[in-house]
């Protein structure tokens, strides 16, 4: 049989410093309003940062950020990315409108996904924040092997169902050789409104714990807040608010930990290739 041939070495996307994922191995664990939010308090941080929905099969970053109108195409099918709250943002929901389904396989999701990082005029960003769909698959595979990611980010509920997907994709990109720059662990915690007790509806803690099993940092724990749904039905998250809003501030708690994580491991990447 002869040898299996060596991956092509990823490519830099000019202009952009940090490319930074953020998976789940399972649905409905708020990914995407993590991403969403992250990338909206970045901004507010004084970052220049990009949002690529990965999603393709579900794509609601358009929903989440206001906005829906089709994009530019330019010479070349270089594609103008839209611009909302301060984050360039790029979605097949904007090119694929509605409730009709993407139905691909593998080839084609590589082949829009490096349409996405290659023909969209991104610009010069600080930080392209991925949202990955849940899961596993092909697309996540695609990005490692065609970008140099700057790190990955595991977003779970403390619920043993989502922990034990979201183990999966710990595995994963450890498996792939992309840093874990931390887990975060959505749905923390709920208050009730009345009495004003903290209610674990999903349990609690079981993000830090797993954060520390695989050895990585834990981002924090992020609550679950009526503010925070309807931030991202109606097209205006919290973060937009500011760091002063209450439910928005775990948030900006959270980008000041990733900011400080992408920006010490681009620091050692230097160092290790300066010693090589």
């Amino acid at each position: 049989m002869p040898p299996r041939p060596e991956p092509a070495p990823t490519q830099n996307i000019p202009g952009v410093r940090h490319l930074i994922a953020v998976g789940s191995g399972k649905g409905g664990v708020g990914k995407t309003t993590v991403a969403v939010n992250l990338a909206v308090a970045m901004a507010e941080l004084g970052r220049m940062v990009g949002l690529l929905d990965a999603d393709v099969y579900g794509p609601n970053v358009p929903l989440m950020m206001g906005k829906r109108e089709m994009p530019q195409v330019h010479e070349q099918n270089r594609i103008e990315p839209l611009s909302q709250y301060g984050v360039r943002f790029m979605s097949m929901g904007l090119l694929n409108p509605g409730d009709k389904p993407t139905i691909w396989r593998g080839p084609m999701l590589h082949s829009a996904m490096q349409q996405f990082l290659r023909n969209v005029i991104w610009g010069d960003l600080d930080d392209l924040i991925l949202d990955l769909p849940p899961g596993t698959g092909d697309i996540a595979l695609s990005l490692a092997q065609s970008v140099p990611l700057s790190g990955a980010i595991v977003v779970t509920t403390p619920s043993d169902v989502s922990l034990e997907d979201g183990r999966k994709a710990l595995n994963m990109f450890q498996q792939l050789k992309i840093r874990v720059l931390g887990v975060v662990e959505n749905m923390s915690t709920f208050q009730c409104p009345h009495c004003h007790h903290d209610i674990d509806i999903f349990s609690h803690g079981g993000g830090e714990a797993t954060a520390e099993k695989f050895g990585v940092p834990f981002l924090g724990a992020l609550p679950l807040l009526p503010a925070v749904r309807v931030g991202g039905d109606s097209g205006h998250p919290v973060a937009v608010e500011g760091e002063a809003s209450e439910p928005a501030k775990p948030y900006f708690d959270l980008a000041r930990r990733v900011i400080e994580a992408v920006d010490a491991a681009a620091t050692a990447d230097d160092i290790l290739r300066v010693r090589a």
